[in-house]
């Protein structure tokens, strides 16, 4: 059995193990003329204290006992408050800035005026019978008005 030792030379790919056996070496030396080789004897790891049986047992027994797992809240959404009723400043709010607004839909004024979904569509039909706004788009889904110009004209 070879006994194993490292090497350093020149002309050696510094990636190539550096741990090689005595014949190996040998063969190296032969086909390399002009390498300079230096042979450096590795010293032993220092050894490692065994752990015993029992040491051994409550390393494994302490390894099935981590944290479990707790399952995410999920992403949560500030709750919204939205107003069911018209106060007088809202309902003020409602036919002065609302006639104004190029796009008007139930959703820019329930962001708007911050009230319910069904009051705005309610609101939003009255005004189009009043005539301050013009309906674009009334679908079964979406209702889409616009101001209107041509009560400006007439004034």
């Amino acid at each position: 059995m070879c006994c194993h030792f490292g090497f350093l030379a020149e002309k050696i790919n510094p990636y190539v193990s550096r741990h090689i056996s005595c014949c190996s070496a040998f063969e190296f030396l032969s086909n390399q003329s002009n390498t300079h080789v230096i042979y450096l004897f590795d010293k032993q790891p220092p050894k490692v204290q065994q752990k015993s049986k029992e040491q051994k047992m409550a390393a494994a027994m302490a390894g099935g006992k981590g944290k479990k797992k707790k399952w995410s809240k999920g992403k949560s959404r500030d709750k919204v408050d939205n107003k069911v009723l018209f106060s007088k400043e809202q309902y003020d709010r409602l036919n002065s800035e609302v006639p104004k607004m190029k796009l008007i839909t139930v959703s820019t004024v329930v962001e708007k005026l911050k009230i319910s979904g069904g009051l705005a569509r309610r609101a939003l039909m009255q005004l189009a019978e009043e005539g301050s706004i013009r309906p674009v788009c009334v679908s079964r889904a979406q209702r889409i008005y616009t101001r209107n110009i041509g009560e400006d004209e007439e004034e």
